[in-house]
């Protein structure tokens, strides 16, 4: 990580104490000027970085949790269990549903893909 990156994550982190909670979520777009410094450019490409700085927090056990609405979503802390339970349970159906997806292609039943994944998890750690 590159001193830039951690000045950045650095202010990310700070600027996140002050959204927490869901109803004090802020915007892509606000947070991203926040932390730059300047306006992005794409909603898509201008704020990759910033959604990796976000990702890379998540992976350290940040909870940092998100929401979608009609003018691009917006970040927020946890501030109890249960808004950390309801984002969790979010994150599993989507990955669930992604797994279904993925045993009707192969045509398999869902649980002998979950059994083969386990063993692909189980395997990778023990190496």
């Amino acid at each position: 990580m590159t001193e830039n990156q951690k000045w950045l994550r650095e202010i990310l982190l700070k600027e996140m104490t002050m959204h927490v909670g869901r109803s004090r979520a802020i915007g892509m777009g606000e947070l991203y000027e926040r932390v730059y410094g300047r306006p992005y450019r794409s909603k898509i490409n201008g704020t990759r970085g910033l959604r990796k700085l976000v990702t890379d927090l998540r992976d350290e056990g940040v909870a940092i949790c998100s929401i979608p609405d009609s003018g691009g979503g917006g970040y927020y802390l946890a501030s109890a269990g249960s808004e950390l339970d309801d984002y969790c349970k979010k994150i599993r159906s989507r990955a669930l549903k992604m797994l279904a997806l993925e045993s009707k292609l192969r045509k398999t039943t869902l649980p002998l893909l979950l059994d083969q994944v386990q063993l692909n998890l189980r395997y990778s750690s023990e190496v």
